[in-house]
């Protein structure tokens, strides 16, 4: 179910040379400019995993930043999905 607000939900994993290379903190101040709530982290198998929420041009701004040459270190590929957002976030941080 969509929020009154409009705002869907970003969940994504983006797997290359993404650990070791500042990309959790890089993704972080671009959600912040953006203005996008949610959560960064690395996963065990080398892969950072996004789950980000806002509205649709401002995630779309974020998956476009994240298949970039912008993105820190290697990014080879991007597995996204788009659900309704839950609110669940009150701002963006890395785990």
């Amino acid at each position: 179910m969509r929020r009154d607000n409009g705002d869907i939900r970003l969940s994504a994993r983006v797997f290359g040379v993404v650990q070791g290379v500042g990309f959790r903190f890089w993704t972080m101040g671009k959600a912040d400019e953006l203005a996008l709530k949610g959560v960064v982290r690395n996963l065990d198998d080398g892969s950072v995993s996004i789950v980000a929420e806002g509205p649709g041009q401002q995630i779309q701004k974020l998956l476009d930043w994240l298949r970039s040459e912008n993105a820190p270190g290697r990014v080879e590929r991007v597995e996204e999905s788009i659900s309704a957002a839950d609110g669940s976030f009150r701002d963006f941080r890395a785990r």
